[in-house]
């Protein structure tokens, strides 16, 4: 994994604005609309091409494919990160007529805790006018991030089924590699204590379930890795599952309830090298409050157990932003990186530059210049106008420079 040696190189969080005909032509797809004439693999080999392109042309060290071939409802799409696993792996069914997200998820065997449903999270319920508002964030809000998800069920043993569609991505993206003169990249996939907090009528314990999770999604993890592309976990839950435990559990049954959920992704990562992957956490994209997150502080042990080379969290949102302070008092294990996001996506106020270089600066001062890799708290794709998550990408890379100015002169 590249590291900053002479200079803060540059990354981001993974999902990037879907071109119009891509989003159009994934949404004939998924509706049975369109034909297999091979339209919609070309159109998406196209896209990848242009955006990793478009990176390098903004200064983006390390890119991604942008994480084009997880389709996507919408222009603005927050679950896409996650429910394209359900595509790739056998073993899931619809839920059955009338049951509630989350409502058949068991309770954790080794904590005293289990996970309540997106609506009645806390944070949902504090600000319960806000949310209930649908004029109080805009379109983001008010179109596909409010659709009710429906999570299908666990109902037959999991195995991975998703090696086409893994292969093309893994082709579009190293293909698009060569063609722009990039020297590394890395592709998104969900970390299974991300995955596996659905519906689940098959397994007998909530651990079988995660595990079988993880033993699935081992089979795209060592694929990504051996194809020479950096795999970055993507892992909000572990911060953001706080959220979802109604009421505030005791921090302590919370870690336990969390342990299992590393054991079981660091099970599903054995034998892999840890210098070829990043792990990312996130306190959740969608637009809201904040409030009730979880602290970094009490958690970190945990972000740092996971065998990983680098690891990436938020630090540029007005929640997270003060939380550089955590690595004052926790130390960077030696030859491990930190990714912390400079550029946010849950304002469409874009960073002065600025701004950026100050936090890379004061990053490189507790952990070192070389251990920085300046990149956002979250995917920007689905999440903010395209225009304007463009801008923050080419803000990211100005900051970077302002910053090696100041690191390495």
């Amino acid at each position: 994994m590249r590291a900053s040696i002479d200079r803060t190189l540059t990354t981001h969080a993974g999902s990037l604005s879907r071109p119009a005909d891509l989003v159009a032509l994934g949404r004939a797809r998924a509706a049975g609309e369109s034909k297999d004439d091979g339209t919609y693999a070309r159109c998406l080999a196209a896209c990848v091409s242009g955006v990793v392109r478009k990176q390098r042309d903004l200064g983006i060290d390390i890119p991604d494919d942008g994480e084009f071939g997880k389709p996507v409802a919408g222009a603005y799409d927050y679950g896409a990160w996650w429910n394209y696993a359900f595509a790739r792996m056998s073993g899931f069914a619809p839920r059955t007529a009338g049951a509630h997200d989350e409502s058949k998820h068991k309770k954790s065997s080794v904590a005293d805790v289990a996970l309540t449903s997106f609506a009645n999270r806390r944070d949902w319920q504090k600000f319960n006018e806000f949310y209930a508002d649908p004029e109080s964030t805009g379109s983001l809000m008010g179109s596909a991030a409010r659709r009710p998800v429906g999570r299908p069920a666990c109902t037959a043993p999991i195995k991975y089924t998703g090696q086409t569609a893994l292969a093309a991505d893994i082709s579009n993206l190293k293909n698009s590699m060569a063609a722009a003169g990039v020297e590394e990249a890395f592709m998104c996939s969900i970390g299974p204590g991300s995955f596996a907090r659905g519906e689940d009528y098959y397994y007998k314990t909530e651990e079988e379930f995660l595990f079988a999770a993880a033993e699935a999604m081992r089979e795209e993890y060592k694929a990504i890795v051996e194809a020479g592309i950096v795999l970055q976990i993507d892992d909000p839950s572990l911060p953001d599952n706080w959220d979802m435990i109604n009421p505030e559990p005791p921090l302590a049954e919370f870690k336990k309830f969390e342990q299992v959920r590393i054991e079981a992704l660091n099970h599903a990562l054995r034998g892999l090298p840890q210098d070829r992957i990043r792990y990312h956490i996130c306190w959740g994209s969608w637009h809201g409050p904040h409030t009730t997150d979880i602290p970094l502080t009490d958690i970190v042990d945990l972000v740092l157990s996971v065998n990983a080379g680098a690891y990436s969290v938020e630090a540029g949102n007005v929640r997270h932003e003060h939380e550089w302070r955590v690595w004052q008092d926790v130390k960077l294990p030696a030859g491990k990186l930190l990714i912390p996001g400079v550029v946010g996506h849950a304002t469409n106020i874009v960073e002065h530059p600025q701004v950026v270089a100050d936090r890379i600066v004061r990053y490189a001062h507790v952990v070192g210049r070389e251990n920085v890799i300046a990149g956002t708290d979250c995917g920007l794709g689905g999440r903010i106008h395209p225009q304007i998550a463009w801008a923050k990408l080419a803000a990211l890379s100005e900051g970077a420079s302002l910053a090696s100015r100041e690191l390495w002169r």
